[in-house]
């Protein structure tokens, strides 16, 4: 089989992973190679199912020893097989970067022969890439679960991010629909990991030429919908995860009905309605102060499809508002459905010389459609005091042209990249 056809075969088979994260990165690239993320960046584009393909995005083989249910590359789904060489990647990634198709290498594999045979074979092939070709380009690799710690080191130094995925959100999962993976195969890589980047950070500040390890982090994936798992059991995994991993973002991914399994749920569709919402809660644990608990509870364990998750526990808070925006700090602030990161910092910079105005917040950016119902300006409000959450619901949910702030086909949603 020639190269085009391996590429058209593995390039296919790799687009249902979707942790293709390319960005985070400021590894120079030698002046006499090629390549270099911190002056080029990642030109990112977005294909039709919402996947990033910025970047070579490949598989080095799809002849996979493992028989996971949900996998198209299962070994008994009868689907064309094909293996890279390390060589023919090699030459792929610097052919298409010279062309400008791409900015930088997306690398992962089936399990051929045995975890440590593939992760070789990988790392081989950025080893090359920086030290023989001298490329300076983006490289995101997968870590092979099961594989060496040593290895797990190696592909550290060449790559810029590598990730472990979990798949799945349990042990009875994985033991259900991945019987050949174990949770321990997953977990020891992704804490070494996380250890080897609070290491090569301290060592940097000590002497700046020490080397970097996996300068963009890691990250990991988890299949949203083929397991009973709720949201709040994947949040606090989530959670777990970047607490105790060093873990830059877990990435959520719909399941994608791709193989016949009478252990797999029967869906008509990919939940990407359930994957946008667990996005947003996401961006809540790392970005906005708020805990797996506050957003849900064993009482309430699935997230709103109707709302965001910040307006959902704002409609579950009354007692929290409303929030007086001169006079609240940054972490309240952030609490307020329609206000953001960028937002908040400027309310919190521009009342230093003026009070703010209702007027002056649409300026700053503030979303005045949503936050309306849960803020005032020096006492003054646009909304009606004493509004119960029931009321607020139902005109949170008529638009302004009277339609619902639901979409009739979630199909067409934009998205965005520890066991129980």
């Amino acid at each position: 089989m020639d190269t085009k056809a391996k590429l058209q075969i593995l390039s296919g088979a790799a687009r249902y992973d979707a942790s293709c994260a390319s960005s985070g990165s400021r590894r120079e690239g030698p002046s006499s190679g090629t390549g270099n993320t911190s002056t080029s960046g990642i030109c990112h584009s977005w294909a039709d199912d919402g996947r990033c393909i910025s970047l070579l995005k490949i598989l080095l083989s799809n002849d996979c020893i493992y028989d996971c249910a949900y996998c198209v590359n299962r070994s008994t789904n009868p689907v064309e097989r094909a293996s890279f060489t390390a060589r023919e990647v090699i030459d792929l990634t610097l052919e298409f970067y010279r062309r400008n198709y791409i900015e930088g290498l997306f690398l992962s594999s089936a399990v051929m022969q045995s975890p440590d045979h593939t992760m070789e074979r990988m790392v081989r092939v950025a080893e090359t890439l920086r030290t023989e070709e001298q490329f300076g380009g983006y490289i995101h690799m997968k870590i092979i679960p099961g594989c060496s710690s040593e290895l797990v080191r190696k592909a550290g130094l060449y790559a810029d991010r590598i990730s472990v995925n979990i798949e799945l959100p349990s042990q009875a999962s994985l033991q259900r629909l991945a019987p050949q993976k174990h949770k321990h195969a997953i977990l020891e890589p992704m804490a070494l990991i996380g250890r080897e980047i609070a290491t090569s950070l301290v060592e940097r500040k000590v002497c700046r030429h020490a080397p970097r390890f996996a300068p963009a982090g890691q990250s990991t994936q988890m299949i949203i919908g083929a397991s009973p798992e709720n949201d709040f059991q994947i949040l606090r995994l989530s959670q777990g995860l970047y607490k105790k991993m060093n873990l830059k973002r877990v990435y959520y991914s719909a399941y994608v009905p791709v193989t016949a399994d009478n252990r797999l749920p029967a869906l008509a569709a990919p939940p990407l309605r359930r994957e946008h919402r667990l996005y947003q809660a996401d961006w809540l644990l790392r970005f906005y102060g708020f805990s797996a608990e506050e957003i849900l509870s064993d009482e309430a364990p699935h997230l709103d499809e109707s709302f965001d998750p910040k307006t959902a526990w704002a409609l579950r808070h009354p007692e929290f508002f409303p929030v007086e925006v001169n006079r609240a700090d940054y972490a309240t602030l952030l609490r307020v459905p329609g206000i953001g990161v960028v937002s908040a910092k400027r309310i919190v910079a521009a009342r230093r010389f003026s009070p703010i105005t209702p007027e002056g917040l649409k300026k700053i950016g503030v979303v005045i459609k949503r936050a309306k119902y849960f803020i005032i300006c020096s006492g003054r409000s646009s909304e009606k005091p004493d509004q119960s959450p029931t009321v607020i619901r139902q005109r949170l949910l008529l638009g302004a042209g009277g339609e619902t702030a639901v979409s009739a086909h979630p199909e067409q949603l934009v998205l965005p990249g520890l066991f129980a």
